[in-house]
């Protein structure tokens, strides 16, 4: 083939090839930021114009065309190269960013399963509350005596001087306390949802129950101000992320009863999966939840508005990561 017949044919190709590097693999940061604007080569094609591009490299050196071609060739291979085999980010970068957006980007891709575990935790939660309060010896029926004596001394407003929500151990000692307890509600909740979901539900109507009859007993009897005051803050990474846990135990039922056109093994890897992944932000945010209770919410001094507004301040941002966090960019579920 001729040289002018050859840079005919492949024109097209190399200057979409040279525009998309020119806009798109200079910056990353601005490279996500204009992905929905860029109306050029789609970044999912650039492997394999690579590899296109290369081969016609090899055919213009062995056809002995001018160097005005092979070195044009040359450069934007060199280019290309330069950009897919660069040295990826760190390992703990690739993490945060998972955190950051990917995420919230995958909650929000399960959304049906964590409406419907959100229902089932919340709701019993508020109706078993609002039921002790128009019934106070109710609690008895989900307490035994010692546990509720227990729970209004752990409250005791007489009693300022005590730390919140506990009767001994140091600061550090409870932060491991705390981060044992989450972690294990958390992975129970997840992984109940083997038993076809039905664990699951189970697991996410009994923490709602539970945690509503606490509340609703200690509100009930007086005991609510240092009650409030001391899970406003962690409440929201805490309460957030047994509900995540409970709709990836969702998802891992739905794909064992209901694997659709999949074969049932390959429905439950990929529930499994993503159900892991998910996991790996509900296991950050325990632990976060876990260094707020017992460092902050402890605290008995603070006063109340102060707790309440960093409550409101950690509501706030849990719920906007969880329904904004990377709309704008486009990162991989995998944080490896």
């Amino acid at each position: 083939m001729r040289q002018e017949d050859f840079v005919r044919r492949h024109q097209s190709e190399w200057i979409a090839f040279e525009h998309w590097l020119d806009a798109r693999g200079q910056n990353a940061k601005q490279a996500r930021q204009s992905r929905r604007e860029w109306q050029g080569l789609g970044d999912f094609e650039l492997p394999s114009r690579y590899r296109r591009l290369c081969q016609q490299l090899a055919l213009a050196r062995r056809r002995g065309y001018s160097p005005v071609v092979t070195e044009r060739l040359q450069d934007l291979m060199q280019r290309g190269h330069g950009l897919l085999y660069r040295t990826p980010a760190p390992r703990w970068r690739r993490a945060v960013e998972f955190l950051i957006a990917g995420f919230p980007r995958l909650v929000r891709a399960e959304r049906g399963c964590m409406l419907a575990s959100f229902v089932l935790f919340w709701l019993p939660l508020v109706v078993i509350f609002a039921a002790i309060q128009w019934k106070p010896e109710l609690s008895a029926s989900l307490f035994d005596p010692m546990q509720l004596m227990q729970f209004e001394n752990m409250y005791d407003p007489a009693d300022p001087a005590r730390k919140l929500g506990r009767d001994s151990g140091t600061d550090m000692a409870m932060f491991g306390h705390y981060v044992w307890n989450n972690v294990s509600i958390g992975f129970r909740t997840f992984a109940s949802g083997l038993i076809a979901g039905i664990g699951a539900i189970v697991v996410l109507i009994m923490n709602g129950i539970m945690i509503g009859g606490v509340a609703g007993h200690l509100q009930a009897v007086g005991h609510g101000d240092p009650f409030w005051r001391f899970v406003a803050a962690h409440s929201a990474p805490e309460l957030t992320a047994i509900v995540i846990a409970g709709g990836a135990g969702l998802r891992l039922g739905l794909a064992l009863v209901a694997p659709g056109q999949r074969r049932r093994a390959d429905a439950l890897l990929e529930a499994g999966r993503r159900g892991a992944l998910l996991c790996v932000g509900v296991l950050a945010m325990l632990v976060f939840a876990a260094f707020v209770e017992a460092f902050w919410s402890s605290i008995a001094w603070i006063p109340a508005w102060i707790k309440y507004t960093v409550g409101g301040v950690l509501w706030t941002l849990t719920v906007a990561w969880l329904l904004l966090g990377g709309r704008d960019r486009a990162h991989e579920d995998a944080p490896a």
